[in-house]
């Protein structure tokens, strides 16, 4: 198990390196100076120069890439280029030196800014969201799911596989905004949501409530679809011929469910559920945009309309590093759910 853990987390790190490249590639060795979309609105040949020198945009791309790689590993320092830094000590100006701590994504100068501290001042709206909506979804999925399964063929399944058609073909934004409007503001069911920090205010109660109506518009989606997985994956593996031996047995119907037929169930489920998780960490745009909850989504939004580079590779290097890490969580998973599967690897 171990050998197995330790393979799938070098082939992540491998696949995390040729993802950096890729992006950084398609981002800054692009013709053109990545310089001028940081310069803003009343640039001058000075500043677009003094930008140009500061960030290492004047180095060749190689250059500049392995410099990245360095950030990522040990941090670095902006500007980058070591003569302007010594200029600026030299003129009492080290405290406009910003040192980037490991793993650093690079600088803003829209923002003046590292690209660290703009997106963990972010993050923490978007994983919260990501993580109350897969909870939320998992266990209602599943569980109707493996209902519907259960009472295959009778009214109970055909009302919900019938709802589960409906609620998947509800588009977000009118969930949200149905949600919002009319469950929130005219009947007043739910508390107007709003994002409560539980680390600065110690209300962990505020924080969960905050979450409710957000996280079930993210949920509602994917819990539509996870209900319909989970009833064709375990009608699937209820008719496999181990099951009809444990049957055979004079095993218990529930056991026979949960012990053999769910969890043969689950793996494709397991495989699903963490690209999934891992999809909604990358930022809910438009439930954030309904909700107006300050998370990755609305910075992508933000980032993109600026044309702001550093902070859209390093949105971009987290979602990949997020979607890489959770396939390895997700291998460890199988290899856990199905021994089979280390040795077939």
């Amino acid at each position: 198990m171990i050998a197995y853990i330790v393979r799938r987390v070098l082939a992540g790190i491998v696949m995390l390196l040729a993802m950096v490249l890729v992006v950084f590639v398609l981002f800054f060795a692009t013709p053109g100076n990545p310089a001028e979309n940081s310069c803003g609105k009343f640039c001058t040949p000075e500043k677009l120069a003094q930008i140009t020198k500061s960030l290492g945009y004047d180095q060749p791309i190689s250059y500049q890439f392995g410099m990245f790689l360095k950030g990522l590993v040990a941090g670095r320092d902006y500007p980058v280029d070591d003569s302007y830094r010594a200029q600026l000590i030299a003129n009492g100006h080290a405290d406009q030196i910003i040192h980037c701590n490991a793993p650093c994504l690079g600088y803003s100068v829209l923002q003046t800014a590292t690209v660290n501290s703009i997106i963990a001042k972010y993050a923490p709206v978007t994983i919260s969201l990501a993580v109350a909506a897969f909870v939320f979804w998992i266990f209602f999925g599943v569980l109707i799911g493996v209902i519907a399964a259960v009472f295959k063929g009778r009214w109970l399944d055909r009302v919900i596989v019938g709802v589960t058609l409906v609620a998947y073909a509800l588009p977000t934004f009118f969930v949200g905004t149905f949600l919002l409007q009319y469950v929130s503001i005219k009947w007043q069911l739910f508390p107007y949501p709003h994002y409560v920090d539980p680390i600065a205010t110690g209300d962990v109660g505020d924080w969960l409530i905050g979450l409710v109506l957000p996280a079930l518009t993210l949920a509602l989606f994917y819990m539509a679809a996870y209900v319909r997985i989970t009833r064709a994956f375990v009608l699937e593996s209820m008719s496999e011929d181990y099951i009809r031996t444990a049957r055979a047995k004079g095993l218990t119907s529930r056991t026979v469910l949960f012990k053999h037929g769910l969890r043969a169930a689950l793996t494709p489920i397991v495989s699903m559920a963490g690209l999934d998780f891992a999809a909604l960490l990358a930022g809910a745009i438009i439930t954030e945009s309904v909700f107006n909850y300050q998370g990755l989504g609305q910075l992508a939004v933000r980032s993109t309309r600026d044309t702001d580079l550093p902070i859209l590779v390093g949105l971009v290097i987290v979602s990949g590093a997020a979607v890489i890490l959770m396939n390895i969580i997700v291998d460890i998973l199988y290899a856990y759910i199905d021994p089979r599967v280390r040795l077939r690897h």
